[in-house]
């Protein structure tokens, strides 16, 4: 190894034990929790923290000059900076990969930001089963889903816990088609997926997901993921789902099931073209929605429909009562 590897990686080193300095031992006690799936720093510098299945309680702080020594660190390891013309930080913690939002003024009053942590284990089927998340014929509908090569939108409000459904829903690709070759698209790593056949895609600020989208069609993929459908890349992602790549799994920000349906025609209004309904009750044959609760088990899938198509002027869904 030569001297400037070295002193790459030393500078590196120096780096993170500064990121671990900055971050706290409360901060990095929750990393290191395995309930623990948010951290969130709010202007009065109170430091709030979401566990699986429970509401958001305060249990820190965090002044000011360290919440900014803390993002300013994340900046450096990721090559990049934070300053007044450039107050928005979005990417993953060099730490562990957890999805990392920050903000610093005069776009807020003070720093804050938000730590996504990824997933320590995967929450399966049988596990939504056993926390009342999930009924078992509800269960059984999915897994049926998944064999029969359906594409199934996930959808839900902020925190509703779509991600971690998806992760759940890909537990159950991964058993009862073992030999499938996954392509994966994130804006954030956040998804796991136990398939030995899997590939891992991520936008970065040059490749945004539609062209990650076409660039996966040369992948040979037999299902195509999407961890969040955001934007125009909604009508690659259908096309690509109807013509040849049947199985695939999404999310989206919605309400409702029927709101989820909606809402991707106005993702593909973005694209430039008509919100195309016929396609969508084409591409998606179940959607699941999941809900935030307020008490035990603190989330539910309150409904899952199977698309029929779309006609006079509506899309035609059955609601799956199980």
């Amino acid at each position: 190894m030569d001297s400037g590897s070295t002193a790459v990686q030393a500078a590196r080193a120096r780096q993170l034990e500064a990121l671990r300095r900055n971050l706290g031992a409360e901060v990095l006690r929750w990393l290191e929790e395995p309930s623990v799936v948010e951290v969130m720093l709010n202007p009065d510098g109170a430091l709030w923290v979401e566990r699986l299945g429970q509401d958001m309680t305060c249990e820190g702080r965090m002044d000011e000059v360290q919440a900014l020594a803390l993002i300013q660190s994340v900046a450096a390891l990721r090559e990049s900076v934070v300053t007044a013309e450039a107050p928005i930080l979005e990417c993953e913690l060099p730490l562990d990969g957890s999805r990392f939002e920050a903000l610093v003024p005069p776009i807020t009053e003070r720093p804050v930001f938000t730590l996504r942590k990824k997933a320590l284990r995967i929450f399966t089927l049988a596990d939504y089963v056993a926390q009342g998340i999930l009924t078992a014929g509800q269960r059984d509908v999915l897994r049926e889903a998944v064999r029969q090569r359906q594409n199934i939108l996930v959808s839900g409000g902020t925190g509703s816990g779509k991600s971690t459904l998806l992760n759940a829903i890909l537990d159950a690709v991964s058993q009862e088609t073992p030999d499938h070759r996954l392509v994966v698209i994130e804006d954030t790593r956040e998804l796991q997926c136990a398939a030995p056949n899997a590939v891992f895609l991520r936008t970065s600020e040059s490749i945004d997901m539609t062209q990650l989208l076409r660039a996966t069609l040369r992948l040979r993929p037999d299902r195509i993921i999407v961890g969040e459908v955001r934007g125009a890349e909604a009508l690659a992602l259908l096309k690509a789902w109807n013509t040849g790549h049947p199985g695939g799994v999404g999310t989206v920000h919605a309400n409702d099931a029927m709101g989820a349906l909606i809402r991707l025609g106005q993702m593909i209004q973005e694209a430039g073209v008509p919100p195309q309904p016929e396609l969508i009750a084409q591409a998606v044959q179940v959607v699941v929605n999941i809900r935030r609760l307020n008490e035990s088990p603190g989330r539910r899938a309150e409904e899952i429909v199977r698309v029929a198509g779309y006609a006079h002027g509506r899309f035609q869904v059955e609601h799956i009562q199980e």
